[in-house]
């Protein structure tokens, strides 16, 4: 890679790594809650949101939240809802990798494709 592209895939992590020091991590799904409208759908992972921002759905940023101690930032889930019609980008904080196998496999089913995009 170019230092040019280096430099921009760093001060996208940091702008991310911004918002989360800046906003409150609200977690509105605990591993294992419903999802209020589909109820078949269980949340494998704490699942919520970054107060004050705006996610692809007009909603606020997406946030998995992970089983380590240190909630740090190292990936996100890209995702293409094809029921909403929407992309969006979930934050991934302190999950372990096994934690990220789960929540990749959460978001590739009948109706959205997901791919995790690790901090390099």
């Amino acid at each position: 890679m170019t230092k040019e592209i280096l430099k921009h895939d760093a001060t996208f992590w940091e702008r991310l790594d911004s918002l989360l020091k800046n906003n409150k991590v609200v977690i509105d799904r605990p591993k294992d809650s419903h999802h209020p409208k589909y109820q078949e759908v269980v949340y494998p992972i704490d699942y919520g949101y970054l107060e004050g921002t705006n996610g692809g759905d007009g909603n606020d940023i997406d946030v998995w939240v992970g089983s380590q101690k240190e909630k740090t930032l190292d990936a996100i889930v890209c995702t293409v809802d094809m029921l909403k019609k929407d992309t969006e980008i979930k934050l991934l904080l302190g999950c372990t990798d096994h934690e990220k196998k789960i929540i990749i496999n959460f978001h590739n089913n009948k109706y959205m494709s997901g791919i995790l995009l690790k901090k390099i």
